[in-house]
């Protein structure tokens, strides 16, 4: 099986997981949410390592994309927990 083969599966698992999560999952509503974002994010940087080849990237290139997922995530994830009630 191909590495592609591999990620892409990994990739529908993971949103399986988002998908039970978001549905009633047996976790409380703010945990699930956090999950979701982070399955999420983790979810980007596969695609861009992956499908658009970012893995092969000039180390500079690279890092900023994986930077740019750890400071959106972070965001994403601090707005939710201020503002969740």
């Amino acid at each position: 099986m191909s590495r592609i083969t591999v990620v892409w599966l990994l990739l529908v698992l993971a949103t399986l997981a988002s998908f039970t999560l978001g549905h009633g999952a047996a976790i409380e509503f703010r945990s699930a949410t956090v999950a979701i974002i982070v399955i999420a994010l983790i979810k980007v940087r596969y695609v861009m390592l992956e499908f658009m080849e970012l893995r092969c990237a000039p180390p500079m290139l690279r890092a900023l994309s994986e930077g740019w997922i750890v400071v959106v995530g972070s965001i994403l994830v601090s707005l939710f927990l201020r503002n969740a009630h």
